[in-house]
């Protein structure tokens, strides 16, 4: 296991209360708010084509035969792979979906999708999402939970050394729109920095629990000020409410979450990354553009440009103007497995014996009845953190450790 790894509270205290961390080095550029929502450029739809496929054509060369895509069904991947097809028609194409138990279920609309653009379709049905949690965060070597990407990852090395996606569509783009509607609703012009900065983490209903300071230990010194301070250059400034949540966002987990483990899960598994909505000229030319290109406020609709491609590529039909989130049915995994996983490793664990979680707040919620989303995904970090302990602070655990 790693020995470079050492137990840092900051960084452990981010990741719990927003599921990234901004001390991290992102792969990708940060954006200020003196580079963002700048332009006054109508965007051009032809050139956002032709930086989508001037990226494409640069991973996929005239000796690539087979390729693999993570579906779900979503405008991005839709898009990706009618792009794909139409570039290259004799190119084999395996499309793998997600299916998680008793959540909703995209694989239908996806293997419609994969059909239509003449693509294998692969569905990687997962009973229990924790169970190869170990392996997970031995690889991307950080305390997440959310790693459905490691299941796409496994897959398609079997599959081909070419995974494309849409990742980024939604930070670049525009696709946040619960996000974006609550926001709006929340604030006004007068909000000051700070009511917009707690509004803004109020939006991410799914990670923030309003006991948060309880969660820690005494010694830690949790204070939501710290929190605060890494928002305040998204909020204090000139941009338009709307502006600034997209910059918040482009600047949080895709940056210290999401780029970072699928650039670790790639290398480990030998693939090499097709992800045009992340190449550099694409985030350079789009992100200063203004956001009435992006968001449609009056019918709470993102992603408008990546929209008309869809129709361009007759691929709109498949996709609805609603994003449906992130897909585990976290409230049914908890009944099923999480909790008494999580009762397993928590009560009395390495983070509760080495003052970093307060035991208290474990079993003031860890038995209730109906426990609320967040609170699930709360005790899902913490299971993550508790974990990540043991595979690298204690190194008592083994990666093939299974959570059953």
């Amino acid at each position: 296991m790693d020995n470079s790894i050492s137990l840092n509270i900051p960084s452990l205290v981010n990741i719990l209360t927003l599921r990234y961390d901004p001390s991290q080095t992102p792969l990708l550029p940060k954006y200020s708010s003196n580079n963002f929502a700048n332009s006054n450029e109508i965007p051009n739809l032809e050139k956002i084509e032709e930086l989508i496929i001037e990226n494409i054509r640069t991973k996929i060369t005239s000796d690539v035969d087979t390729i693999a895509i993570a579906l779900s069904g979503g405008v991005d991947s839709t898009l990706i792979l009618s792009i794909i097809r139409k570039l290259f028609p004799d190119l084999l194409i395996h499309a793998i979906s997600v299916k998680f138990q008793n959540s909703i279920d995209e694989t239908v609309s996806a293997s419609k999708i994969a059909k239509n653009f003449d693509a294998k379709h692969s569905i990687i049905d997962i009973q229990n999402y924790l169970k190869e949690l170990p392996s997970a965060i031995s690889i991307i070597k950080q305390p997440f939970w959310d790693t459905h990407w490691y299941y796409v990852t496994k897959k398609a090395q079997s599959l081909s050394k070419l995974l494309a996606s849409g990742d980024g569509g939604d930070e670049v783009f525009g696709g946040y729109t619960f996000r974006y509607k609550k926001f709006l609703e929340s604030t006004n012009t007068n909000s000051t920095v700070k009511e917009k900065i707690v509004t803004y983490l109020d939006c991410h209903q799914r990670d923030n629990v309003p006991d948060q300071n309880e969660i820690f230990h005494k010694s830690v010194n949790f204070n939501w000020n710290s929190i605060h301070k890494i928002f305040t250059p998204f909020f204090e400034n000139n941009l338009s409410r709307i502006d600034q949540v997209l910059l918040a966002d482009y600047n949080g987990k895709l940056l210290y979450n999401f780029s970072l483990v699928n650039s670790s899960l790639h290398n480990h598994f030998k693939i090499k990354s097709i992800s045009p909505f992340l190449s550099s000229k694409l985030i350079s030319y789009f992100m200063p553009i203004q956001n009435q290109y992006k968001y449609d406020n009056s019918n709470n609709v993102g992603k408008l440009f990546l929209r008309k491609l869809l129709e361009k590529y007759n691929a709109d039909s498949f996709v609805g103007t609603q994003k449906l989130g992130f897909n585990v049915n976290t409230t049914e995994l908890w009944d099923s497995y999480a909790k008494r996983i999580c009762k397993n490793y928590l009560i009395n664990g390495q983070i509760i014996q080495n003052d970093i979680i307060n035991q208290d707040w474990i079993d003031n919620h860890i038995d209730k009845e109906n426990l609320e989303i967040r609170y699930v995904n709360k005790f899902l970090g913490l299971l993550a953190v508790e974990i990540w302990y043991r595979l690298f602070i204690s190194k008592e655990m083994n990666s093939n450790t299974t959570l059953d």
